[in-house]
């Protein structure tokens, strides 16, 4: 039997790089190779695409940080990247049935553009589709999706980088009251990149020159005395939710940071299944798939939540339609934890990718 070849795309130019090496990696280890033919192809942080051996994942184990993209191979444009070679190395055109894996966690590749790219090129892809991907990403398009769908929210408002130059005072003046302390963040970035926390108004203007270097669009929310719950989500049509987990925030931020992510080995814990009520759990579960059909998404994303110490309130927060796989990351364990292993979830996820491929190929395309 033929097998299907998998083209595992990792790098990328967001401040998520050596993340999405971490994750490629694991994504690699736990593929079937009984069915599937493994390809990586790395985009260094330039932009530029290159073929890689396993040796560049295998070196991302230690310190993602030391690991460059294979210099030694040109880098090369996307098609050029992704095509497959016959005999004597010839290049052999595009696979149509080969699927690409994008782990590329953040801009430039979590955001609709690199979905955008294999749409033209015909090819299939894990994950959300280009719509699902833009709207995923964006926080603020997010919420007022979420809102309008009912689904519970914290409150929050918009700074948009050209009101902030013209008038840094009167752009945060605008703001609704959401009280003190307050989160800042950029509208379009992941992994806690360039989030903080606005104790009082003193604090507020710096934080949002700070989330502005990151994006042009800056999303301030109201804090809540919150535990931070996940869930992941898989499917196209009938998405199923997994068994919910907790970030238990140990590091000095006093929240889930970028430090208290991947800096600071003891900077938090999980717990998987989230110490909740099966009433709890149940409304988590039902809440994460409302999101995910709210939002347009298809095959993965993890939604997380807000549920307040006293237990009366649960809030979404955000979605992440290319969540972490790396050996931490709460996606795969909480779906390793609902009784699917980390091969079972990346083939289903292959499956998904392959089953909507299909569906868009049987479309009319003229009247």
């Amino acid at each position: 039997m033929k097998k299907t070849p998998v083209i595992i795309l990792f790098g990328g130019r967001s401040a998520e790089h050596e993340i999405s090496l971490l994750s490629a990696r694991n994504v690699l280890s736990a593929l079937d190779r009984t069915r599937f033919e493994p390809m990586l192809v790395g985009i260094d942080k330039a932009g530029h695409w290159h073929r890689e051996s396993e040796r560049t994942l295998e070196a991302a184990a230690g310190d993602p940080r030391g690991v460059m993209l294979d210099a030694s191979a040109p880098a090369v444009g996307m098609e050029d990247a992704l095509v497959a070679h016959g005999p004597g190395g010839a290049p052999a055109g595009i696979d149509s049935e080969a699927v690409v894996f994008p782990v590329l966690h953040g801009t430039f590749g979590e955001d609709g553009t690199v979905q955008g790219a294999m749409e033209l090129a015909g090819i299939a892809y894990v994950g959300a589709g280009v719509l699902g991907s833009a709207i995923g990403m964006d926080k603020d398009v997010a919420k007022r999706l979420l809102r309008d769908a009912g689904i519970p929210i914290v409150d929050f408002g918009i700074v948009t980088a050209g009101a902030f130059r013209r008038d840094p005072a009167g752009a945060l003046r605008a703001l609704p009251d959401l009280g003190y302390p307050r989160y800042v963040k950029p509208a379009n970035a992941g992994s806690s990149v360039g989030v903080s926390r606005a104790a009082g108004p003193g604090d507020l203007e710096r934080a949002v020159r700070a989330a502005l270097a990151f994006d042009t669009k800056v999303l301030i929310e109201r804090a809540v005395d919150a535990r931070e719950i996940e869930c992941a989500v898989l499917g196209n049509d009938d998405p199923q939710a997994s068994i919910p987990g907790e970030i238990l925030v140990h590091h000095k931020d006093g929240f889930y940071s970028y430090d208290a992510k991947y800096v600071d080995p003891d900077g938090a814990s999980w717990k998987i299944p989230a110490d909740l009520p099966p009433e709890t759990i149940a409304r988590v579960q039902t809440l994460a798939v409302a999101t995910f059909r709210a939002l347009e998404l298809s095959g993965m994303a993890r939604v997380d939540f807000f549920a307040t110490r006293d237990g009366r309130a649960l809030y979404v927060n955000e979605v992440n339609t290319i969540p972490g796989f790396t050996a931490v990351s709460m996606y795969p364990k909480m779906w390793e934890a609902s009784g699917l292993s980390p091969s079972a979830l990346i083939t289903r996820l292959i499956e998904l990718a392959i089953e909507r491929r299909d569906e868009r190929r049987a479309l009319k395309t003229t009247p």
